[in-house]
């Protein structure tokens, strides 16, 4: 969907907002967001958002903050009006005024590696113990679990690829013999079962032709989290686990940690490399400019 349907008339600085961020290549939920946020702070002026000035921002993320409004959403209507105002108006003056808000930083709740195995133990179905397994053994987030395709199983190269992740990106993840043989005994019983078609998704949802929606998963973690014994507030995202990585960012814990050794290993034979290359470049220099002092010096003599 290009374009937000409503069936209220459409202003043109919001068909406007909406070709802009289209020829940008936002994403649909990114334009919908948003276009909430600008119609927030309409709502907030009472006319529209182009008469808007610097002490209006002020006022408005002001009201944003005593009403405890969350720091997401908050930063989130920063995004939304700094696009409006640097390309849809072309007030850059206006997008400068706007503060973000900073959060502190908290560690990841996730859970042990025994709650773990009871969850998956405890879950409604094959379908969802394979589908909550990829999640926790490969690092994948809900949605890309939801839109895998047979042909993502790499068995070959013990490879999972994920299409158009989180940012629009493809990549790998790993496929460890375990959740293999998993998925493999699940693609038996999708076949038994009618479900599975050909080149189709790895978990339909409650048609074939459609993959299982992230509601469903989600609602499948809170029964299995009841089975299990699990009483702390648990969303599918937590199945996840994460370490913390270079400048405070997360990434996925993996099945097979020597991934990561290697890739370590991999970073400090380049950094040692690119040592050599700088002292055999210095050295390189020191010998060009011995040899030419020789030269200079020989041709004085003479």
């Amino acid at each position: 969907m290009d374009r937000i349907s409503s069936d209220t008339p459409v202003s043109p600085l919001r068909q406007r907002m909406q070709d802009d961020m289209l020829m940008r290549g936002l994403g649909s939920h990114t334009r919908q967001d948003y276009i909430r946020h600008v119609r927030a702070f309409a709502a907030f002026l009472r006319r529209s958002p182009d008469t808007a000035t610097a002490d209006d921002i002020r006022r408005f993320q002001l009201h944003q903050h005593e009403s405890g409004i969350g720091v997401a959403t908050i930063n989130s209507a920063v995004s939304a009006l700094r696009f409006l105002f640097s390309v849809t108006l072309g007030r850059r003056d206006l997008a400068r005024s706007l503060v973000v808000t900073r959060f502190h930083r908290k560690l990841p709740d996730v859970l042990s590696v025994e709650e773990v195995a009871r969850l998956l133990e405890a879950a409604p179905g094959l379908k969802y113990k394979a589908a909550l397994s990829v999640a926790y053994g490969a690092g994948l987030r809900v949605s890309e679990v939801a839109h895998l395709k047979i042909d993502d199983i790499d068995s070959t190269r013990m490879l999972i690829r994920i299409e158009q992740g989180k940012g629009r990106k493809d990549r790998n993840a790993m496929l460890s013999p375990h959740l293999l043989d998993l998925l493999r005994l699940w693609w038996r019983e999708g076949k038994l079962r009618g479900v599975m078609l050909p080149h189709g998704w790895l978990f339909p949802g409650q048609g074939r032709t459609e993959p299982i929606s992230t509601r469903q998963l989600h609602r499948a973690v809170q029964e299995a989290a009841e089975r299990a014994g699990i009483r702390n507030a648990l969303r599918a995202r937590k199945i996840k686990p994460c370490i913390p990585g270079r400048r405070g960012r997360k990434r996925p814990v993996r099945y097979d940690k020597t991934l990561y050794k290697q890739r370590n290993v991999i970073e400090r034979m380049f950094a040692r490399l690119k040592d050599w290359r700088r002292v055999a470049m210095r050295y390189d220099r020191c010998a060009h400019t011995f040899f030419s002092a020789i030269v200079i010096a020989a041709t004085v003599s003479f």
